[in-house]
């Protein structure tokens, strides 16, 4: 397994109404925490795409809301994935705040699609060759 964590404060323009990080916030923090993560693994997203020719389209997603993250606070996004990517990669981040609460979770999955063929392809040796430390055997 390999993890990351990122941190990110919430501003203003993304509260709704009653002051709390508007729910569909919540899915750009995972993206956040999903760019990170491959960054912390020396490639880049844009990497991937300009020079691997590897886009990474979402192809399911799952949230759950357990407490809200309001105007100002600093939250922890925490990113793992949890098995070896193939031609998928499956990405588990949780949401923190300063208290060390858990405000939401998820699951995204992913594919690596080449940008030529489009088609669904196997993730790119230099991602594989990044994770293999964390997945021995």
């Amino acid at each position: 397994m390999y993890s990351f964590d990122t941190q990110l404060r919430v501003r203003y323009g993304e509260t709704d109404q009653m002051g709390y990080l508007y729910y569909g916030r919540y899915a750009e923090y995972f993206e956040v925490g999903r760019v990170e993560t491959i960054r912390s693994l020396g490639m880049s997203y844009k990497e991937l795409e300009d020079v691997h020719g590897i886009w990474l389209p979402v192809v399911n997603m799952e949230m759950r809301f357990i407490r809200p993250a309001h105007y100002d606070d600093l939250l922890t996004i925490h990113t793992e994935i949890r098995e070896c990517p193939n031609e998928y990669i499956t990405f588990h981040s949780e949401i923190f705040n300063e208290k060390k609460k858990m405000l939401n979770a998820g699951r995204i999955k992913l594919c690596f699609f080449d940008a030529t063929l489009k088609k669904v392809v196997p993730a790119p040796y230099q991602l594989l060759e990044a994770l293999q430390p964390f997945f021995p055997g």
